[in-house]
């Protein structure tokens, strides 16, 4: 598939989508994108620029990744991830919650984190990686503040720039760049963009995301020296499978321009 048919297609797979769907997709040949700047609820997605942070401030020496940290009983959340389910008194080491609010989005991992770094420094790092329309407002799971219309936000082409800066080595250097390269690599949840990907061809660098009507992904894909980075938001959604869908027929595309099938 050449760059032409691949806009082609995933633009009107966008358009048909039963939901609102943004897109920013950036290769070698040019970028694809529809309301890639309208703002959309992060979901889990939000995880991503909070693990950035979390190395960032370990790169300056502010944050042991080492440390344990004690799973507390207050701090575990339900949905997404498996902390919620382990023994009382857990300790679990910096990187590991890192690992685990990534591969398996898990939730507690997600607001341990948030409490140990804080809100306000996580927004301040954020806005340093030049995010602009990223913010985050609230812990994982907090359904009160949800309610209250407050909020966790981004958009498509924030996270193509995220992913972008980080293989870049613009956001973290060194090994704090393979380390976070590595986890998104062991992402569990490869349902949506990389759902109908030969993960032997392409190498997947990925963070899904999703809530009541929500479906997100947004990922790096490698192949043969090439390149792509993606981004696919949709919401207002009445059928979570149908934003599934449409995330993997776009994927599916991004598929075969990569391994130029």
């Amino acid at each position: 598939m050449n760059f032409t048919d691949l806009k082609a297609e995933v633009l009107d797979l966008a358009r048909c989508c039963e939901g609102r769907a943004a897109v920013y997709i950036q290769t070698e040949d040019g970028v694809i994108e529809t309301n890639a700047d309208d703002s959309y609820s992060s979901a889990s997605l939000i995880k991503v620029p909070i693990l950035f942070a979390g190395l960032t401030q370990a790169e300056k020496g502010l944050l042991q990744l080492e440390e344990e940290v004690i799973v507390k009983d207050d701090s575990r959340v339900g949905g997404s991830g498996v902390l919620q389910a382990m023994t009382k008194g857990l300790k679990v080491k910096m990187l590991d919650l890192m690992t685990l609010m990534i591969i398996v989005s898990d939730n507690t991992a997600a607001n341990l984190i948030i409490e140990i770094l804080g809100k306000e420094k996580i927004n301040q790092l954020i806005k340093g990686f030049g995010l602009d329309k990223t913010e985050l407002t609230r812990r994982m799971m907090d359904f009160e503040a949800l309610r209250n219309g407050i909020d966790n936000k981004t958009t498509a082409r924030d996270m193509v720039k995220s992913l972008k800066a980080l293989a870049e080595h613009t956001i973290l250097s060194g090994k704090y760049t393979e380390l976070a390269l590595r986890i998104l690599e062991e992402q569990q949840y490869k349902n949506k963009l990389a759902n109908t990907m030969d993960t032997e061809r392409v190498k997947v660098a990925s963070k899904t995301g999703e809530l009541p009507g929500i479906e997100h992904d947004c990922a790096i894909f490698t192949s043969n020296g090439k390149t792509v980075y993606a981004a696919v938001l949709v919401d207002q959604l009445q059928n979570q499978a149908a934003g599934k869908e449409v995330l993997s027929s776009i994927g599916s595309r991004i598929y075969r321009f990569i391994v130029h099938e």
